[in-house]
């Protein structure tokens, strides 16, 4: 099993920035070998992948978001670093990982919701 508890959303005006962080527990998660996403989701649109952070630091990025968000983590705990926000950056939020000896199975934290004001 493993937990996971998001913080750090809000409102925001566009340009500016947001850092959200999750921290995961439980005995599924090793930090030596789960890889951490953030994902998120917008009013009427599909879950998207929006950053991810291997074990090892390796780093990805959904194209819209390139240059303006940073993953990063420090033992249990994944952060997002969103700077130059957008409108279009509006959404919930979710932490996900998978349990370490057990990658099908996936967990998701509470969400948190990210909203950018014109």
């Amino acid at each position: 099993q493993v937990q996971l508890v998001e913080s750090g959303g809000g409102l925001v005006q566009a340009g500016g920035s947001l850092r959200l962080s999750c921290e995961a527990s439980g005995r599924g998660y090793v930090a030596s070998i789960n890889t951490m996403d953030w994902y998120r989701q917008a009013p009427g649109k599909q879950r998207e992948l929006v950053a991810r952070i291997t074990s090892s630091g390796h780093t990805n990025y959904e194209d819209s978001v390139k240059g303006r968000f940073t993953i990063s983590r420090d033992k249990n705990t994944v952060y997002l670093q969103m700077n130059s926000l957008q409108l279009e950056d509006t959404a919930v939020y979710y932490c996900h990982t998978h349990h370490s000896l057990a990658p099908t199975i996936d967990y998701w934290g509470q969400g948190t919701q990210v909203t950018v004001a014109s």
